[in-house]
């Protein structure tokens, strides 16, 4: 296997785009190179095989979307409100919005994950850290809400965001925000 961590990225970030573009299906190596403009075989000579792939994919899409500095002071030092959860929540969906396809892969890499156990088993542990990630900075922090509030949120946000992402006339762009808002002032308790 070739280690050149910047080529391997690149073929990750191209295995994203032909997942959010052409399905589960669309996902061959050949695809991987022409999206990433590298040679024909350069795939497989990163990857041991597809479901390798599949599971690098599902890495990569948390790496791409961690919060930035700004955002995780917010939760450290901002203030302990409902409306300062309502602004990091309302971050949250602007940047699932922003990596679209990123969020289309893992759609298609979960319903993947239905037939591919240890895709599963990636995909759940990731999930699962994330969570755990938001859980515990949640509480750390002092914001106002318990863990369920953070589980909660997260389940309310993510079908939002499915419908966003793939039926986005569901839901205008100022209903979207009205909902989020109604989210967390029903959801956090004080």
């Amino acid at each position: 296997m070739r280690t050149n961590p910047e080529r391997r990225q690149a073929l990750i970030d191209a295995a994203i785009e032909v997942l959010a573009d052409e399905g589960a299906r669309g996902l061959t190596f050949r695809a991987v190179d022409k999206r990433a403009a590298v040679p024909a075989g350069t795939a497989s000579n990163y990857f041991a095989n597809r479901d390798d792939l599949l599971n690098q994919v599902g890495s990569r899409f948390y790496e791409r979307l961690q919060p930035s500095e700004e955002t995780m002071a917010k939760v450290t030092e901002g203030p302990r409100t409902r409306a300062n959860i309502t602004e990091l929540m309302k971050d949250i969906v602007a940047r699932i919005e922003a990596f679209r396809t990123g969020y289309l892969a893992m759609l298609e890499l979960r319903l993947e994950a239905t037939r591919r156990p240890e895709l599963r088993a990636v995909l759940t542990e990731r999930v699962r850290e994330d969570l755990d990630f938001n859980v515990r900075n949640h509480l750390e922090s002092g914001q106002p809400g318990d863990a369920d509030t953070v589980r909660l949120l997260y389940l309310a946000l993510n079908w939002l965001i499915v419908d966003r992402m793939t039926l986005p006339d569901i839901f205008s762009e100022e209903q979207s925000m009205h909902l989020i808002e109604t989210a967390v002032d029903r959801l956090v308790r004080d």
